[in-house]
């Protein structure tokens, strides 16, 4: 009985450190939002999350989306490589569609867009790819 209430208390510790990096993505300061991200893309390729993040992807792909836009460099290509990740935790499923969905004029707009770091293009072209893959309902 123990060990099962000590599991339950690190998920929720686990959950917890999680809502604080994604609550971080919406720092002022680009240390702490890319902070955040790499501590995301860190939990996001270590464990399955489909459960926690099936009710906070809007939040998660709003705070993508912020990142993208706003972010420059290292930050954009964080953020496309979490974007990554989150589709592969949602799936193929209408929820990974609509993630996808909402976030795919702005990979391309940062992939086509020169004067982008060559990291932030790279990887949001690993998402658009990626998410496509995964996601894409429309065949084209």
């Amino acid at each position: 009985g123990s060990e099962a209430a000590s599991e339950q208390g690190q998920e929720e510790e686990a959950e917890d450190r999680l809502k604080e990096h994604m609550d971080n993505l919406l720092d002022k300061s680009a240390k702490t939002r890319q902070a955040a991200l790499q501590s995301l893309r860190l939990a996001l390729s270590s464990k399955t999350l489909s459960e926690f993040l099936l009710e906070r992807r809007l939040t998660l792909t709003d705070s993508l989306e912020k990142c993208l836009k706003k972010g420059k460099g290292e930050e954009q290509a964080l953020a496309g490589t979490v974007l990554t990740l989150l589709c592969l935790q949602m799936g193929s499923g209408p929820e990974g569609e609509e993630v996808f969905r909402s976030l795919k004029p702005l990979l391309v707009s940062v992939l086509t867009d020169s004067t982008a770091s060559p990291s932030a293009r790279q990887s949001c072209a690993t998402a658009l790819g990626m998410c496509c893959y995964i996601a894409a309902a429309d065949l084209e």
